[in-house]
């Protein structure tokens, strides 16, 4: 896959970064010298090259407990071709972590970089949030809902997932029909909302939500985000399971008697009700902090 010449130059420069900031080979270390150096030779070279591995590497992390005492975390690293625009690949290990824990703390890490990251190199905020929450997950409870988690996230299993998107507005024609039509080639429901604010709320499979939201994000937004996410892990892949999880039966646009100098403000008192018939009323002040009525 031909890799963006800058964002390869933004690898590069990363990667500097972090050597220089962590000079000591038990802070940081690349795992794969060779990635690096075709790297630096396809950014130098202005011939067209293919790149053939990621870039690799560990940053590791002293976090503090409480008896001061400090706890070690390995962030294994691997930056996709399309790095930044697509979120690094990042495996958050320590000796301290039972599976479910470790399941977790990575799952809420991938959330935050999400929302906070999309886009921009983000491996020092990575860093930083390990740093400053990995402890946490530690002595978290084993409750059973974890412990079930853990044991359901085999490779073989499938997670559903809905995702929340918020935007400052969206008018833009093409933007509209490009939510529709991707939804539906990613086999997802849920609906749309346009005006101002926007809401998108789509459901279906993790991998395809995870691509809409990359493609989504991609395109030009005063502001987009991800405001909240349900992951729902599935023994098998038993498709009459993600039929009865789906709240939406397709992905369609729902306007609600759009007022305002140009028909762009929704009354969102009729979206609480749309979203309390759809079960989901609770999202309501997620969005907008205020209970519905």
């Amino acid at each position: 896959e031909m890799a963006n010449r800058e964002e390869a130059e933004i690898q590069i420069s990363e990667l500097d970064l972090l050597s220089s900031m962590f000079p000591y080979e038990e802070e940081f270390a690349v795992t794969d010298q060779l990635a690096v150096a075709e790297l630096k030779h396809y950014v130098e070279s202005q011939s067209a090259g293919v790149l053939t591995s990621k870039v690799q590497f560990v940053l590791n992390v002293k976090a503090e407990v409480p008896d001061a005492s400090t706890v070690e975390f390995s962030m294994c690293c691997a930056l996709p071709f399309k790095y930044p625009s697509v979120l690094p690949e990042i495996t958050v290990r320590s000796s301290l972590l039972s599976r479910s824990q470790q399941i977790h703390l990575n799952s809420d890490l991938k959330s935050y970089l999400l929302q906070n990251c999309s886009g921009e190199p983000c491996m020092l905020s990575a860093r930083q949030w390990v740093k400053d929450h990995a402890v946490a997950y530690i002595d978290r409870e084993l409750s059973s809902s974890s412990v079930t988690t853990s044991d359901a996230m085999q490779a073989d299993d499938i997670i559903f997932t809905r995702l929340w998107i918020y935007s400052h507005h969206i008018y833009n024609k093409q933007k509209r029909k490009n939510i529709i039509d991707w939804a539906k080639e990613l086999s997802l429901s849920g609906f749309c909302m346009p005006g101002k604010p926007g809401v998108v709320c789509v459901e279906g499979l993790q991998n395809s939500c995870e691509e809409f939201w990359s493609r989504i994000r991609r395109l030009t937004w005063k502001r987009i985000l991800i405001r909240h996410r349900e992951d729902i892990s599935l023994k098998g892949t038993a498709c009459d399971e993600i039929q009865k999880l789906r709240k939406f039966s397709t992905l369609e646009e729902k306007c609600f008697d759009a007022h305002g100098s140009r028909g762009n403000h929704m009354d969102l008192g009729q979206l609480y009700h749309f979203l309390e018939e759809k079960g989901c009323a609770d999202i309501f002040q997620m969005y907008f902090g205020v209970e519905g009525h």
